[in-house]
Formats: structure tokens, C-alpha cells, sequence
């Protein structure tokens, strides 16, 4: 049995795990666990209601859980109502303790294990959010001070370290997963690059704080970052590339000359000789050397160079102190030095590095051997390049110029027959180059040594002469390693001073008023006041003002304020009301219209959100279809034609067939019908992936009220139909075109344009294996057959029945005795039918690579438009609104020009699907029917007879529609006529 203080966070949980009543028993809710371990912030003591017993909240047991269901539970749908009442950082307070809790003990912990619930989760916008504030505020050197300062065994606390370091590494892999495939912003703090220079800067904190003790987790960081590029082989080119030591080496060269350097740089030696293989080592040095300063030319020995280079030296001499018999980190050095293509500046830097070595002379001479064997290798002299051959050459004479003169390390040299031969091989070299820096280095060797050598062959200014006389000249008086450091410090404070001073001026001397002159001319007469008689009348009160009085309570006596939905069953109560009471009419007005506001928003934030909006969709479809604009609210048909789409779209296997269920009622009325439909196609394109264009009103020249009146009912559909059929009918042109003799020489004469280089999308098909996604989305292609043409094709079938069953039984009776199906505002109505076909055609165009698509999608959407464009629907218009003939005959011409295109999406999918096989071959006498059916309207037409209504642009669209039919079939059939001969016989 559960203790008395798990039973309360049991309870505490389970509350925050389901629906919160409102927001102030969210907040006590929030605030009592945090009370509790001493991290509730003082400005949100009001809200601590709950109390809990002393010691009931464990950190590392019962924080987790707590963080767990507020980013699951609570941030999803409380965090508007969070951000408004500015409450959200009391939330934070689970994640990210605010600076007044920085040094609790209880801080540490949460943020620690923050890092590991966060990521343990599907990720949100909300995640990232509280990931860039962690790593802003509890960096690196925070997690490790607070993890061993904790009292444990030592096994215990490297292992804690290394799960945290294996936790915080892994943020911008796994944030760039989550935003890459959202094409969403990553913030910049959580950028790869960004992220990662941030860690190494604290980093660089960590080793300066850093104890005997800890410098084996120092090195377990280190060695990780290599394995995760954040040491780079070559200077980074970018901003998003990391790099650990262009990030900390600025605060390490203004460490070089202080006083307490010693002490400072003394943990970074031991951190170099901790790492367990050469490969890590190396790998390190690497990309320290790459991040180095290194002057332009070589041989320029200013005096600002000389500095630079000096404290470079000093630096890598600080960093990597080196002794003559240091087996540990000179062999791995050495190796780096000579074994990669460096730029022959860095030359200069070694040697001074070693100069600045305790015992110097005999590292410096392990150097020189090193590199004279190096130097001296007849592959190395046949094979490398000029640029390589410099570096060695110059890395030679450096280390021998700062020999005394006749040295015995350097008569050794002279003497040494791999020096002998080596210089033997670079004169009988073809190369000028490479044989003048051989001959180079032998006469300043034997000058050195006391010998006299010249092999007089340095005048002119081809084979790398010029090179070889300033080298010379840089050898007579290089003073890198006796350079004067001020030098340094002087042109930095020489930079700093006008900035400085600048900034001064502009605090001391406030910006003087600009002064207009009254009597002289101005041409703009948009800044020129009017003379007024000044009015008695009091001034109107800004927007500010009427602000404050709104919100005064003793003016809001008696109203009550309505709070914004939070859950979906709120949102539904608000739009359906289940109580059956009448309320009162400005309050049911306010509620509508917050609940409509916000309806879009809600419904697709809980779209990945658990069940509840599948629990809900059905009541919140019923709600909205059946809601009528009885107050005149702004906005009320987009804002309900904007909810009912996002619910086809985010919860087509719910929405869907019950908004299909209640179009066939007769309850509706036209607006609420034309939204049902709109709201079936638009969310089926937006499943789709497919462009939904706006509605846009003819004219431009309306005023914006009357503008967003005018506008039509049918909404994009229109647009859309046109478009699609546009795209049909071309396709038939460009295959009838294929089959003329004279347009396809034409083309193969045509001079191509050259295909102009596209961007790549990294989120195409090539590569989307390779990536991680996230997780799978329902596609239109999935619901199509079930959920929206099936049920909407086989409903209108029922539905059809049933209306003409009720009219031939009334057939007889006289007056308003007898039914009639297509009156005003039910579906047989032209302008709902027509309506209705338009749909269907667009459901059906965006189905076309549905599995279902050539079985049964494709054969039952062209029977039903040859059924609907050639039987009547009704027998008679309803008696209570009549009609003149050119009435009905407009309503019947868009009824006939919708549903040919509808035949004509059909066909044309079939055709780019199978060339039309499954169609000729299955349904021959269908296609034939509607071969029948598009030539005999075409032919009427052309004989010039005028259907009433038919005109202008309802002509034209029955007119392109029935010849692309005619086209379509055409095609289809003189592909497969031997075929059809048996079946259509």
C-alpha cells in the first residue's frame, strides 16, 4: 500500500492528467508541488490553495511524472490562457527555475531532469522553448557542479555525468528533426552550431573550475564532442559549423600574459595528457592548430607580427608544456606537425611554442631531427607539393636559426648523412622550386655550423627566389620569441578608444530638436495643420481611455465575462448548447463569437493531441453545420467555414461522414449546405497536399464591407473546378498534338531551352529514408473511398429514392398536397446540385492515386453525372417559389456543365492512370453512354440551339467540358476498340 504522500501526488497527477474545471484550480494545482520543494516563485504564493504534506514530493521520483503530464496535458491546451494571464513561468518553474532559484540545490536537480523528460517526449513548439531557456540559463559548468557536489561514490556520480552528457549533447540532432521536416525556424539558440560553440565556452569554465577530481569527466566530455564533430579537422566556414576552439581560444589568449596564468592553464596540461588514445589526442591538436592566428606572408617580421606570433606560441606552450622526455604528448605532436598540409605561417608558431618550452634546446633538436628526416625523404622530395615543400623547409630553418652558432646539434645535422643525402637529391631535382629550398637550406645549415656555402643562384624573380632572399632576411633578425606582448594590448585599446569615446558623446550631448521654419514654403501639404475654431465640446477619448472604461467593474455590473474554450467539449457546449434553457441573447451572442474565434485554432492544435478530438468531432460537426448567423456577427460565415474545414482536415474518419449524413436532411438551408460542401473539398485538398486558391471578388473597386458581402457563396470551388479541368483539357491537346505530323517535326526542330537548376527539396523521396520524419500523417488517398465519395455517392442514391418515391405518391393530389423534391434550399435544387457536383469533381480529381480509385471511385462518379445530366431530378419546380423558363434553364445549364466536368476528371484520370484500360474494358456500355451523352449536347449546341441561363461564362464552361468529354473517350477508345467489340456487342 501506497505511503499517505504518494497517495496525494497520485491524486495531484491524475487531476492534471484530465480536464482542469478552470484556470485558477490549474494553478493551485501547479503551485502546491513546487511549495513543496521551495521553488515557488513569491509573486505566485496567492495561488497556493492545495497544500500538500512536508516531504511528499520526491525530485527524482515524483518531478518527472509532474513534468511529464504538464508538457502533455497541461501545456497543450492551457497555454493561451497561460500567456494572457501571464502565469506561464510559473509552469517554467518545472523546467527552468527562475534566477532566484538558481543556487537551491532542488534547481540543479529539476533542470537535470528536465533535459531528460523533454526529450523523452514527442516534441512541441513548447519543448523547444523551454530546451533554448535551459541552455541559457543552466549551462554545462551548472549540471556538473551540481551533480558532484552531491555526497555519492564516485562510480555513481561519473555516471550520472555521463548520462547528462549523453542527454545534452543530443539536442540539436534531435531539434533538427523536429523542425526540418516542419520546414519551422530553429531558434538560435538551439542551432547546431550556435548550440555547441555556447557548451564549449562553458566548457572552457568548467576545466578553469575544474579539480583533480573532475578532470576525468572533463575528458569523457571532451572525448564525446570529438566523436560529434565539434573539434573540426580544417577552421570551420561557417557559423553553423561548431568549433570548440574558435569559441574558447579569445578568453584564452587574454589569459597568456596575466599574472595568474600559470594556475590557470595548469588543468588544460593535464586534460591533454588524459586522454586515453593518441587517436583523441591528435584529433584535438588538430583542431587547435587549424583555429590558430597566423600571419599573412611568412616572412613579414613586424612588430605586431612578431607579438602575434609570440603569443600564439606562448599559448600552445601553456596548453601542451613539453619536456625532452615526454613520451606521452611530443610523439602525438610531432605527428601533427609533420604528418598534415599546414600553412607555412604556422612555422613559425611551433618553433616559438617550443622555444618557450622548459628545456628548450633539447626539444627543440627533437623537433629538428623529426623534421629533417622528414624533410630529407626522397618521396616526400619527388612527390609533395610546393606549398608543402615551404612548410617543411621553413620549419627546418626556423628551429636551426635559434641554435647558437656551431651548436653541436646543429654540426650533427651538417654532418649527418641523411642530412647529406637529402640535399643530394633536391639538387639533382628538375624542379627549380623544390631544388631552391633544398640549396637554401643546406647554406644557412652550413653558415650555422661554420662552413662556407654558397651556391650563388638567388638573383631574379622566377623559381621561388624572391621567397628564399626575404626567408633569408626573416632568419637574420626573427625576434618572434623575444617579442614585446604591449604591442598588442596598445592596438586593441587604439581600436577600442573612438567607440568608447563615441559612445560617451552620444550620452553627454542630447539630440537637438529639429527646428521647421514656419514662414517659408513647404511643398507637402500632407504635414500642414488647418486653422479650427476651437470647439466647445469636450475631446473624444483615445483608444487607451475606452480601454480602461471598458474594463471598469463598476461599469460591468451584472455581465459576465466568458472565458475562451480550452478543451474541445467546451468548445462544443458553447457552439450546441445541450442545456435546452434560453439564455440570454447578448451572452449566447458573446459565447458564439468567442467560440467561433478561436474554433480553427483549437481544433487543430488537439489534432495530435491524444483522442479528444475524435471524441469530439462528431458533436462539434453537428454543432457548427447547424449554426446560423442570428446576431449578425463580423465575420460569422469564414469563421464557421474555417472551423468545419480544419475538422475535415484534422479528423476526416469522424467529421466527415456525419457532415455527409446531414447534408441529405432537409432541415438546412443554402448557405449551410454550400458550407458543408466547401468544407468537405477544402479539407480533402488540404489531406491532399494540394493548393486551396482564395476567394476573390471580380472587382476590385468595392469598398471592403461590401466586397466581403458580394462575395460569391460557392467559395473557391469554382476557381478550383476551373482549374482542374484547365489541366485536363490541356493534357488531351498535348496527346492529340503528339499525333500530327507537322507539330512533331516542328518540335524536333525547336531549339530546347536549357532546364534551369532547381533547388533540391531534402524532404523528397530520394531521401526520405535516410531522414527521420515524423510521425505518419492521414493521407487523402487513405479516406478517400471510405470516409467521402462512397458515402457521399451512395447517399445521394438513397436519397434520390426516396424523393421520387414521395413524389409519384403525391403525384395526383392538387395544391400544396403535392411534393416536390427540388425546392428552394433542398438538394435536387439546380443550385445546390450543381454545387454538389463540383464537389464530388474535386474530391474525385484529388483521389486519383487512391487504391480504390479505378474499381469503384472512377465508374461510380461517371455513372451518377451521366444519370444527373441526362434524367430529370424532379418533376416539377415547388409551387411556392416559381420560376420563368429562363430561370430553370440557367440552373439546368449548370447542372449539365457540372456534371460533364465531373466525367471529365474521371476520364482524364483514367487515361493518365491506365491509358483508360480498366474503364473500356469493365464499364464499356458506361463509357459509351457518355460518349452518347457529350456528343448529343455538343451537337445541339453547335446547331445553335441556346439553352436559357447558358450565356457567358455557364456557356462556356458547358461547351469546353462536353468537347474534352468527347476528346477524353476518343482517346480511350482508339486505344482499345478490338477490345470493346465482344463486351459492347
Amino acid at each position: 500500500m501506497d505511503p499517505p504522500s504518494d497517495s496525494e501526488v497520485r491524486d495531484l497527477l491524475h487531476q492534471l492528467q484530465h480536464p482542469v474545471s478552470d484556470l485558477s484550480t490549474l494553478l493551485s494545482l501547479i503551485a502546491a508541488p513546487l511549495d513543496c520543494i521551495s521553488l515557488l516563485p513569491p509573486i505566485f504564493r496567492r495561488y497556493h490553495s492545495t497544500s500538500l504534506s512536508s516531504g511528499s514530493i520526491r525530485i527524482s521520483v515524483h518531478v518527472p511524472l509532474l513534468q511529464r503530464a504538464l508538457l502533455q496535458h497541461v501545456l497543450p491546451t492551457w497555454d493561451s490562457e497561460l500567456r494572457e494571464q501571464k502565469c506561464l513561468s510559473l509552469l517554467d518553474q518545472y523546467f527552468c527555475p527562475d534566477l532566484f532559484s538558481f543556487a537551491s540545490p532542488a534547481a540543479g536537480e529539476v533542470a537535470l531532469l528536465a533535459y531528460s523528460t523533454i526529450l523523452s517526449v514527442p516534441f512541441t513548439n513548447h519543448s523547444l522553448r523551454l530546451l533554448a531557456r535551459l541552455s541559457k540559463e543552466y549551462p554545462f559548468d551548472r549540471l556538473h557542479s551540481f551533480i558532484f557536489s552531491q555526497k555519492d561514490s564516485p562510480v555513481k556520480l561519473n555516471r550520472k555525468w555521463e548520462d547528462c552528457v549523453q542527454t545534452v549533447v543530443t539536442v540539436p540532432a534531435k531539434v533538427g528533426n523536429y523542425c526540418g521536416p516542419r520546414k519551422q525556424n530553429i531558434p538560435s539558440l538551439l542551432e547546431h552550431g550556435k548550440y555547441f560553440d555556447n557548451l564549449s565556452i562553458r566548457c572552457e569554465a568548467l576545466i578553469a573550475a575544474s579539480t583533480q577530481d573532475t578532470l576525468g569527466s572533463i575528458v569523457f566530455l571532451l572525448t564525446k564532442l570529438i566523436r560529434l564533430g565539434v573539434f573540426p579537422l580544417h577552421p570551420p566556414i561557417s557559423d553553423s559549423q561548431p568549433s570548440f576552439f574558435r569559441a574558447v581560444l579569445p578568453e584564452l589568449r587574454a589569459k597568456v600574459t596575466r599574472d595568474d596564468g600559470e594556475s590557470y592553464f595548469k588543468p588544460w596540461s593535464h586534460i591533454f595528457r588524459g586522454f586515453e588514445s593518441s587517436f583523441a589526442l591528435q584529433h584535438v591538436l588538430t583542431s587547435l592548430f587549424a583555429c590558430l592566428q597566423t600571419p599573412e606572408s611568412v616572412t613579414d617580421d613586424s612588430p605586431r607580427i612578431n607579438a602575434s606570433v609570440k603569443r600564439e606560441g606562448l599559448l600552445l606552450s601553456k596548453l601542451c608544456p613539453l619536456k625532452a622526455d615526454d613520451v606521452e604528448l611530443w610523439p602525438s605532436i610531432s605527428a601533427v606537425m609533420l604528418s598534415r598540409e599546414w600553412n607555412e605561417s604556422l612555422s613559425r608558431i611551433f618553433v616559438c611554442a617550443v622555444v618557450k618550452c622548459d628545456n628548450s634546446s633539447k626539444v627543440l633538436n627533437l623537433l629538428l631531427n623529426d623534421a629533417v628526416s622528414l624533410w630529407s625523404s626522397p618521396d616526400h622530395i619527388k612527390h609533395s607539393l610546393v606549398s608543402r615543400h615551404r612548410y617543411l623547409t621553413a620549419l627546418v630553418l626556423l628551429a636551426v636559426s635559434f641554435f647558437p652558432p656551431s651548436s653541436p646539434e646543429v654540426v650533427s645535422l651538417v654532418l649527418s648523412s641523411e642530412f647529406i643525402s637529402g640535399i643530394s637529391v633536391y639538387i639533382s631535382s628538375t624542379d627549380n622550386y623544390i631544388r631552391h629550398c633544398g640549396m637554401l637550406v643546406a647554406e644557412v645549415a652550413a653558415h650555422r655550423a661554420g662552413k662556407s656555402l654558397d651556391f650563388k643562384d638567388w638573383e631574379g624573380d622566377d623559381s621561388g627566389k624572391p621567397w628564399a632572399r626575404n626567408f633569408r632576411k626573416l632568419l637574420e633578425r626573427n625576434r618572434d620569441a623575444d617579442a614585446d606582448l604591449s604591442v598588442l594590448d596598445e592596438e586593441s585599446q587604439s581600436q577600442e578608444v573612438p567607440r568608447i569615446a563615441s559612445a560617451q558623446e552620444e550620452k553627454s550631448e542630447p539630440r537637438k530638436p529639429v527646428i521647421i521654419n514656419s514662414n517659408g514654403y513647404d511643398s507637402d501639404d500632407s504635414i500642414t495643420g488647418y486653422d479650427s475654431v476651437p470647439s466647445s465640446r469636450s475631446s473624444s477619448p483615445t483608444p487607451s481611455e475606452l480601454d480602461e472604461i471598458e474594463k471598469d467593474p463598476s461599469l460591468n455590473v451584472g455581465q459576465k465575462k466568458i472565458s475562451r474554450p480550452v478543451y474541445l467539449a467546451q468548445l462544443g457546449s458553447m457552439i450546441r448548447s445541450m442545456s435546452g434553457t434560453k439564455e440570454n441573447p447578448a451572452e449566447e451572442a458573446d459565447k458564439i463569437e468567442i467560440a467561433l474565434n478561436c474554433a480553427e485554432e483549437l481544433i487543430r492544435k488537439k489534432k495530435d493531441y491524444g483522442t479528444e478530438l475524435a471524441e469530439n468531432a462528431i458533436n462539434l460537426a453537428y454543432g457548427l453545420v447547424g449554426l446560423q448567423d442570428n446576431f449578425d456577427l463580423i465575420g460569422f460565415e469564414t469563421l464557421r467555414q474555417n472551423a468545419l474545414n480544419a475538422l475535415v482536415a484534422c479528423s476526416p474518419r469522424k467529421a466527415t461522414p456525419c457532415i455527409i449524413e446531414e447534408f441529405f436532411k432537409n432541415q438546412y438551408s443554402t448557405d449551410q449546405r454550400y458550407a458543408m460542401l466547401n468544407a468537405l473539398a477544402i479539407g480533402a485538398r488540404e489531406l491532399a497536399s494540394l493548393p486551396v486558391p482564395s476567394t476573390s471578388f471580380p472587382s476590385k473597386r468595392l469598398p471592403a464591407p461590401l466586397h466581403q458581402k458580394y462575395l460569391p457563396l460557392t467559395g473557391p470551388l469554382p476557381q478550383i473546378l476551373n482549374g482542374i479541368t484547365r489541366q485536363a483539357i490541356d493534357r488531351g491537346k498535348e496527346a492529340t498534338e503528339d499525333k500530327v505530323p507537322e507539330i512533331i517535326r516542328e518540335r524536333r526542330f525547336r531549339v530546347q531551352k536549357p532546364r534551369p537548376i532547381s533547388e533540391v527539396d531534402p524532404w523528397s523521396s530520394s531521401s526520405r529514408n535516410s531522414m527521420a520524419l515524423p510521425p505518419k500523417e492521414t493521407t487523402f488517398n487513405e479516406v478517400a473511398a471510405e470516409f467521402f465519395i462512397a458515402p457521399l455517392i451512395n447517399r445521394f442514391w438513397l436519397f434520390l429514392r426516396d424523393e421520387r418515391t414521395r413524389e409519384e405518391r403525391t403525384a395526383y393530389h392538387e395544391g400544396r398536397n403535392k411534393y416536390h423534391g427540388a425546392g428552394t434550399g433542398l438538394i435536387l435544387n439546380p443550385l445546390i446540385l450543381s454545387q454538389f457536383l463540383r464537389t464530388l469533381t474535386v474530391l474525385v480529381h484529388a483521389s486519383e492515386h487512391a487504391p480504390m480509385w479505378r474499381g469503384s471511385i472512377a465508374p461510380d462518379s461517371l455513372e451518377l453525372a451521366l444519370t444527373l445530366g441526362t434524367k430529370p431530378m424532379s418533376v416539377a419546380e415547388t409551387a411556392d417559389q416559381p420560376m420563368d423558363s429562363s430561370d430553370r434553364g440557367a440552373r439546368e445549364a449548370s447542372v449539365l456543365a457540372s456534371a460533364l466536368e465531373l466525367s471529365l476528371i474521371v476520364l482524364d484520370g483514367c487515361i493518365q492512370l491506365d491509358g483508360g484500360r480498366s474503364l473500356s474494358l469493365d464499364h464499356t456500355a458506361l463509357l459509351m453512354n457518355v460518349n452518347e451523352w457529350a456528343n448529343v449536347v455538343f451537337s445541339k449546341l453547335e446547331d445553335g440551339i441556346k439553352l436559357s441561363g447558358g450565356g457567358g461564362e455557364e456557356g462556356v464552361n458547358l461547351r469546353r467540358a462536353a468537347s474534352g468529354v468527347i476528346l477524353k473517350v476518343d482517346e480511350i477508345v482508339s486505344k482499345y476498340r478490338r477490345s470493346m467489340i465482344d463486351t459492347w456487342q
